[in-house]
């Protein structure tokens, strides 16, 4: 599997919230934020989410998300971030022990559910390296 740059890579595992945006059927938007853990060696970032919630409701029908990582900052040069492109998947145990190791307290939940998103597609933009610096990359072998 190809990978991203350790750039984006080391970007993904300095932080651990995102910005989640599902649709539903009626193509209504809905988004919400996680806490995450990177699943480097398959590429997807685990997520704890209830089954009754709006976005978990709506991605059991359409399971294709996008997601936002950034730095906040106002200083312009200054400014990273990277815009997602995932499908969202059942984790396994090896992801839902990742979770747990990022996160101990999630363990009190009484009926934790851990999902996935394969990430499908990156857009990463750091400013440090020039104004509108971007790098791209897919995923290739799907």
């Amino acid at each position: 599997m190809n990978k991203p740059s350790l750039k984006i890579i080391d970007f993904i595992s300095e932080h651990h919230v995102l910005s989640l945006a599902t649709v539903n059927e009626k193509k209504e938007s809905f988004s919400c934020s996680v806490f995450y853990v990177l699943n480097e060696k398959t590429l997807s970032l685990i997520f704890a989410s209830d089954e009754k919630t709006e976005h978990m409701q709506n991605i059991s029908k359409i399971n294709m998300v996008s997601a936002s990582i950034h730095f906040e900052t106002k200083e312009v040069g200054t400014i990273r971030g990277l815009q997602i492109k995932a499908e969202v998947l059942k984790a396994d145990e090896e992801d839902k022990k990742l979770y747990l190791k990022a996160f101990p307290y999630a363990r009190v939940m009484p009926k934790l559910q851990v999902w996935k998103m394969k990430i499908l597609h990156l857009k990463y933009t750091d400013n440090r390296l020039g104004f509108g610096t971007k790098e791209y990359w897919e995923r290739v072998n799907a």
